[in-house]
């Protein structure tokens, strides 16, 4: 069975409270709910959340280790964080699939947002479609791994 790591980065953990006009009412709870029951036969879905950017950097490598596909929402971290940038353009070195995911449209947002540091060398970025991004990046991976 092959594990694929979904990884939240900051203020993810608050979904369902946090500004449930930018980003829904669903909970984390309520994501790896949805991801488990969307899994293809085979895999299992290993949803974490962090306020840490080492923990992250930490949970990529660990990627690189266990062969993992990742589903990635750096959340803040996307618009400035080099060191996470570097982490994902390892495991994608590494010939692994990582999908930069985003519940709200970061684009239609303050101009800060409008940057990510991550999507270059990110495999492919979704936003914009709520949970359903992660369900998009989910099947995404399941059509590249076959």
């Amino acid at each position: 069975m092959a594990n694929i790591l979904v990884l939240n980065g900051p203020n993810l953990g608050r979904l369902g409270s946090r500004e449930p006009d930018v980003y829904g009412t669903g909970t984390l709870d309520d994501l790896r709910a949805e991801l488990a029951t969307a899994a293809p036969a085979g895999h299992a879905i290993d949803l974490r959340q962090t306020n840490d950017e080492a923990e992250l950097i930490g949970w990529l490598y660990e990627a690189v280790d266990t062969a993992s596909p990742v589903i990635l929402n750096p959340a803040a971290f996307t618009h400035y964080s080099y060191a996470l940038r570097d982490a994902v353009a390892l495991v994608t070195t590494a010939g692994l699939i990582v999908v930069e995911v985003h519940i709200s449209n970061p684009h239609a947002r303050e101009s800060f947002r409008h940057k990510s540091v991550i999507s270059a060398v990110a495999t492919g970025v979704i936003a914009v479609f709520g949970f359903d991004s992660y369900l998009l990046a989910l099947d995404a991976i399941n059509r590249k791994l076959g």
